[in-house]
């Protein structure tokens, strides 16, 4: 596997006023240069509250950033934040077997999915949620995602600092 280019992700994080919405711009970007997406989205999970949240979205008109709401005991939940394991469907079929608004991810021309597990300390933080054309996301593509989870790590530390209000 070529080593991915972290140069421009490296130069948004390192900004001095960096704001979190300008490093998830740039986690979105490598993502697309990385594995490639049409719908790019990240959700935190907070483990201690059993809550989920969009923060992120490149498409806010038909996946706004929201709220937390309570996550759902799922296969997909015991796969991605307890085993901690990526998730990859590459049909509607499997989307649908998971996700309730499979109908609305397709009208947006996609039919696959990836959702990589941010992993900091042992806790999943969140998910980089993937979407694409149906049978988008081959072998390499997933094997390619496992570049995108420092990159997440960052940007869901910087989304945290900046919910404290700036402290670590």
């Amino acid at each position: 596997m070529q080593m991915p280019d972290y140069s421009s992700f490296t130069k948004a994080i390192a900004a001095e006023s960096t704001d979190p919405q300008a490093a998830f711009d740039a986690l979105c970007a490598f993502t697309r240069d990385v594995v490639g997406v049409k719908l790019f989205t990240v959700m935190t999970h907070d483990h201690k509250t059993g809550t989920a949240g969009r923060i992120y979205s490149n498409m806010p008109d038909a996946y706004p950033v929201s709220g937390t709401k309570p996550a759902n005991e799922t296969d997909w939940t015991r796969q991605v934040i307890k085993e901690k394991r990526t998730f990859v469907a590459n049909d509607i079929e499997g989307i649908a077997a998971v996700f309730y608004d499979h109908e609305l991810i397709r009208s947006l021309g996609c039919e696959s999915v990836i959702n990589v597990p941010v992993v900091v300390g042992g806790e999943v933080l969140g998910t980089i949620n993937c979407l694409h054309e149906k049978g988008f996301y081959t072998e390499e593509k997933v094997e390619a995602a496992e570049a995108l989870k420092l990159p997440g790590a960052v940007c869901l530390l910087l989304n945290q600092r900046d919910a404290k209000g700036g402290q670590a």
